[in-house]
């Protein structure tokens, strides 16, 4: 744990998503080398079911919802479409190259054919491009776990399977994993904000157990469980919550510890000896992948939304793959499917080539087609904590670089009445502000609201970080 901790620093120089590193210490105690024999891959897949709920969840929760609002119907054509797109061509070249039947060739092109979300988040990150087309490969990646797991759980089965069939068992997963994830966000939302729990650190837990919960109800309802426990990680992690700040670190905590353990036990379960005669067809399948089924699942997923063929190039090279088809992979294992054994060793070539090829290359990439310059200016900061015996909420709110609530006073904030700012931190002095005091970039303020305006004074200080004092009482933008 301490050594893939430190491996993070040292990942986030390189542009290099972290999980190599962590698949080289699974690797490195594993039975060619200091000798752990491991070869569980029914383990494996259960254990990487759930440290994949806890990423899903730390990756809803930390995805701003505006953001990706615009992006969704393209992500969702993206991560449906687009998947189909890509994995019939992979499909197509994996049939000549692996000399399989076609069975077999869909499940290798379904395995590797969708993004993963952790690598996406850890380098889209740290690169300055627009919101809309961070938002759109967040929104991506977030959804398009679910219609591939369906597809290679399909056709991991013996026995062959009429398209419509499949099609229509996707739609009907998607919509029942849809229903239930949007709900259960919903209700524990509302939930967290009437139940004043005991301590602040229950919060946390609660957010987290509700995203299982989701992931669980989809599962037994037959439905998509992780578009379920997404949906509600999405949700939650957009609602006005009590210690929210709190909760986000909680999440992304506890996606760290899921990661690391994820890929060091697909790590250890390579037998490094046997992954020589997998070389070739990963390459050449990886090749298909990256420069033909990615770019045109692009086109044709984006050609309804006129997207820019400078961002298609983006979208097309972003497509990073990472843990999800390592665990894919094991699918066919754990079925005992002819050959899974060798779809395993080209899957994890492929990651472990391609992540090395795309991740430390997309920051020159997209200097080349334009995007360049600085990272866009963050969001008001806004923690709450509930007051519970005096029906009202303390905000804690962090004027970021950037904020147009720099050079405002505190009168043309227009906050509704019951709402009051108590206490601006600047520097290292703090002081009682008066109606005319002059906010400023990075200040803290502290802001008492009743329960009945604590929303409504929340929105009037991002509509006025964003477009200034002359914001529209309700809206997010200047007037």
């Amino acid at each position: 744990m301490l050594v893939a901790v430190v491996a993070v620093r040292l990942a986030t120089r390189t542009g290099m998503p972290s999980l190599l590193i962590y698949l080289g210490i699974g690797v490195l105690i594993g039975g060619d080398v200091l000798g752990l024999s491991f070869n569980n891959a029914e383990l494996t897949q259960t254990l990487s079911y759930a440290a994949l709920v806890l990423i899903l969840t730390e990756g809803g929760i930390s995805t701003n919802w505006q953001q990706i609002k615009p992006a969704v119907p393209a992500a969702a054509v993206l991560s449906t479409v687009g998947v189909g797109v890509s994995v019939g061509i992979v499909a197509f070249a994996a049939k000549f190259v692996l000399d399989v039947d076609w069975s077999t060739a869909i499940l290798m092109g379904a395995i590797v054919s969708s993004t993963d979300a952790a690598a996406v988040f850890s380098v889209l990150r740290t690169l300055p491009l627009p919101k809309r087309l961070t938002g759109l490969l967040e929104a991506e990646s977030g959804f398009n776990d679910a219609p591939v797991v369906i597809l290679v759980v399909t056709f991991a089965h013996a026995g062959s399977h009429p398209w419509y069939q499949v099609v229509g068992e996707i739609v009907l997963e998607l919509a029942i994993g849809f229903a239930i994830g949007v709900a259960i966000g919903k209700i524990g939302a509302w939930a967290l904000r009437h139940i004043a729990l005991p301590a602040s650190g229950l919060y946390p837990i609660a957010v987290i157990a509700l995203c299982v919960l989701a992931y669980a109800a989809g599962a037994l309802a037959h439905g998509s469980g992780f578009l379920a426990c997404y949906l509600a990680a999405l949700v939650l992690g957009n609602a006005p919550l009590p210690h929210k700040a709190a909760t986000r670190g909680f999440a992304e905590g506890v996606g760290w510890i899921a990661q690391i353990g994820l890929f060091v036990l697909l790590g250890l379960l390579v037998t490094p000896h046997e992954l020589g005669g997998a070389i070739v067809p990963a390459l050449v399948i990886g090749t298909v992948l990256l420069l033909v089924a990615r770019p045109a699942s692009v086109i044709v997923s984006t050609l309804p939304f006129r997207v820019p063929w400078r961002e298609q190039i983006i979208l097309s090279w972003a497509g990073l793959r990472g843990a999800v088809p390592i665990v894919l992979a094991t699918i066919p294992m754990v079925e005992g499917v002819t050959d899974a054994r060798r779809l395993f060793n080209i899957t994890f070539v492929l990651v472990v080539v391609f992540t090395i090829v795309q991740g430390p290359t997309l920051p020159w990439i997209a200097r080349q087609v334009g995007f360049g310059g600085k990272p866009q200016a963050e969001d008001l900061g806004v923690e709450s904590a509930p007051l519970d015996k005096l029906r009202g909420h303390l905000l804690s709110v962090h004027v970021p670089q950037g904020s147009r609530i720099h050079g405002v006073e505190i009168n043309e904030l227009r906050l509704p009445r019951g709402a009051a700012v108590t206490l601006v931190v600047r520097g290292e002095e703090s002081f009682v502000p008066g109606p005319t005091t002059v906010l400023q970039r990075e200040d803290e303020l502290l802001v008492v609201t009743t329960e009945e305006v604590r929303d409504a004074a929340e929105r009037r200080l991002r509509a006025v970080s964003r477009g200034g004092k002359l914001a529209g009482w309700f809206g997010e933008h200047g007037t």
